[in-house]
Formats: C-alpha cells, structure tokens, sequence
C-alpha cells in the first residue's frame, strides 16, 4: 500500500471538479512530451459527474485525438442500453467533445462475452504502451463497491488480481449479469490509479482499505496497488467520514 495518496474534498461536485482540472493537466503534460494518452474508464455516479463537468469545462482545453478511451469493466448489455457503462460516458462526455471515433475503444458487450474478452485484450494490447509483458494505462480510473469489489473483480474472483490475461468474463454475485472486466495485474501496471469514491455508505469499506484492517484482505480493491505507478483515492467527506 506505498506511493498511495488521500484528497478530501467537502463534496461529490468540489472532488469532481479537481478531478476534472487534475486530468487535464496530466493529458496535457504528456502530449507536450509527443506522447498519447490512454485511459481507462469506470463507470458509476460519481464518474457520471465528472464526466458532465469535464465536457462543460474542459471540450477545448486538450487535443482530444492525442487520447485514447478504453473502459475498466462493461457488463454484457447493448450500448444503448441503460446499465451500459460506455452509453453513460457516450451521452454526458464523448458526445460533447471532438475525439475521433478511432480513439473510442468501446467494450462490446453485445457480443459473445468470451469472445469479446479476447478480442478486446487484443485492441488494448495494440494501442497502449508495454511494461512487464503488459499493457501500461496512463490512467485507470475505479470506483470501490460497498462489497469491495472494483471494477468488476467480486470478493469471489481474487484469483484475477495476478490473472495473466488482460480482460475476463466476470458475473455479478447477486444478479448473475454477466460483466467484462480488466484483471488486478493490467491496472497495478498502470503509471495512474484513482479511486473516485463518494457517499456515506462506502465510509466503512473506505476505512477498511485505507486503514489496512485485518478484514480488508478478502476485498479486491485492498489489492490495488501500482508496481511503480502512483495511486489516489479522490474521496469526498461522507465516504470518508470514518478515516
């Protein structure tokens, strides 16, 4: 749990905002070094904020065709469909600003899972940078359930957290709804990790995972950690009401 930092912020809208001006520095600062910039995406409210913010604030401030957009998880939906991570960033983000249509490495979830799995793997592997065999994302971008789990590794799947393979086919404990999901290694390879977690009810899993607590070692985002990247939980103040 090294090289970890903690910002505070008094709201979901303040710990959006920062994000939003922090992202924004990082993209520019890697193409003012020639490089593009790859990210991989979550979904959730508090993303579906910023994602708002980003576009209102920020459509012009960065050369959007030096970024790449690739996602952490999708579950096995159309991308119309409501529960479609990829169709929420579509609707409050990609729509709002000028990326072409290439730099959009969309998850197909309406595709055979096991297949898409593969295929995506090898998409990533075609675009991002490689450090230790592995695909290197300048950012991944999580959220922590009030289970534990992240992206869409459950309590039930710690085995993924040093799977060899980029993208696996997961299914949601409770609704059996079948997710693809990025694997423990790929985003602990990452030059950037952040947790974007907000609201009263992540508090306790929050303090655990922050806390090192004993009963955290059965939580899959206690694992996050980058080999030689930075992580940041972006927190607002309910959700770490008991740090």
């Amino acid at each position: 749990m090294n090289n970890k930092e903690i910002k505070i912020f008094p709201t979901p809208y303040e710990l959006a905002e920062k994000f939003a001006e922090e992202i924004i520095y990082m993209i520019n600062e890697s193409i003012r070094k020639g490089k593009q910039f790859t990210i991989a995406l979550s979904g959730g409210s508090t993303p579906e904020l910023f994602f708002s913010l980003l576009a209102e604030r920020y459509a012009k401030a960065v050369s959007w065709e030096n970024v790449h957009l690739f996602w952490g998880d999708e579950r096995c939906v159309p991308p119309d469909d409501d529960e479609s991570n990829f169709g929420m960033t579509k609707r409050k983000f990609i729509d709002r600003i000028e990326i072409p249509s290439s730099n959009i490495h969309r998850i197909m979830g309406e595709e055979d899972f096991d297949f898409e799995a593969v295929r995506y793997s090898d998409e990533i592997l075609a675009v991002t940078q490689k450090r230790n065999g592995l695909p290197v994302f300048d950012l991944v971008i999580l959220g922590v359930g009030d289970d534990g789990h992240t992206a869409s590794i459950f309590q039930r799947d710690l085995d993924l957290l040093t799977s060899a393979k980029i993208f696996v086919v997961t299914e949601h404990p409770v609704s059996r709804q079948k997710r693809i999901t990025i694997t423990g290694r790929v985003i602990n390879n990452a030059s950037n990790v952040v947790f974007l977690v907000t609201g009263k009810k992540k508090a306790l899993i929050v303090e655990k995972i922050i806390n090192n607590r004993a009963e955290a070692r059965t939580l899959p985002a206690y694992y996050i950690a980058p080999t030689e990247g930075k992580l940041t939980w972006y927190v607002d103040k309910e959700s770490a009401s008991l740090l």
